[in-house]
């Protein structure tokens, strides 16, 4: 081999060798920045993940915000009524709290109110057309009696009370029949009795050739004359709902 060619390969070598290195020390510097590429690449996109987290979380959160102060609002109107009811419920136990108070007081009024219509009813019944009388004066008494039981209390007392009232006005709209016996010139003689409220009350012998009605002014019996035989013994018939309701010519008295 020739000097010539030996220093040709040698160049050639030289050359190549000169060539692989320019290429090693181009291609570091690429690979380098495509590195740095894919790594903001990889950052951009973690940072966006965060972003839109960020912002999603942010979204719940103006939500929640939203539904809070809607809530809120609700919360408020609420209370504001409870307030009132609450308002409205101490008032209440305030006016409760004042009749409390005034309970002992009611009751010194009241007892001796109720002794006094016992008094005014049992007079009312002995000047009254007399109808049921023993009943009626019994009554009386047991409404004494209840005045004296501690184990009643004040307000069942008055009721009772007011319930003999309402007893006695009834007997003012009824229209009744029964039977008895009445004492004229000293016999007994048996009758039948009728009474229309407190306007007539009358009697008939049961062989009803003699009636009488009741003079309230005179506090007696006076007889009838026989015009009045019939009438009474339709009022009797009327009132036993023996038959329809009909005009019945009575003798009544005027008030005074």
């Amino acid at each position: 081999m020739s000097v010539k060619i030996r220093k040709s390969l040698v160049a050639s070598a030289l050359f190549g060798a000169a060539a692989i290195a320019s290429s090693n020390v181009i291609a570091d510097p690429l690979n380098d920045i495509q590195k740095v590429g894919q790594q903001t690449q990889t950052a951009a996109k973690k940072s966006q993940e965060k972003v839109d987290k960020i912002f999603g979380q942010s979204q719940e959160m103006i939500a929640e915000y939203r539904a809070v102060v809607d809530e809120t609002e609700l919360l408020k109107v609420y209370n504001d009524h409870v307030a009132r009811l609450v308002a409205d419920q101490n008032a209440g136990i305030e006016s409760l709290q004042r009749q409390i108070n005034t309970i002992d007081k009611t009751k010194q009024n009241v007892v001796p109110l109720m002794y006094r219509m016992i008094d005014t009813l049992e007079q009312f019944i002995k000047a009254d057309v007399p109808f049921n009388l023993e009943t009626r004066l019994e009554r009386v008494e047991k409404l004494r009696d209840l005045m004296d039981n501690s184990s009643v209390t004040t307000s069942e007392k008055f009721r009772q009370v007011l319930e003999s009232y309402t007893i006695e006005t009834s007997y003012s709209t009824t229209m009744v029949a029964d039977q008895g016996s009445l004492e004229m010139s000293g016999k007994n003689i048996n009758v039948d009795y009728a009474r229309l409220g407190r306007i007539a009350y009358v009697a008939q012998s049961f062989d009803q050739k003699r009636a009488w009605v009741w003079n309230n002014s005179a506090r007696q019996w006076e007889e009838l004359g026989e015009e009045y035989l019939k009438p009474v013994k339709s009022m009797i018939r009327i009132a036993r709902k023996q038959a329809a309701p009909d005009l019945v010519e009575l003798p009544i008295f005027g008030a005074e």
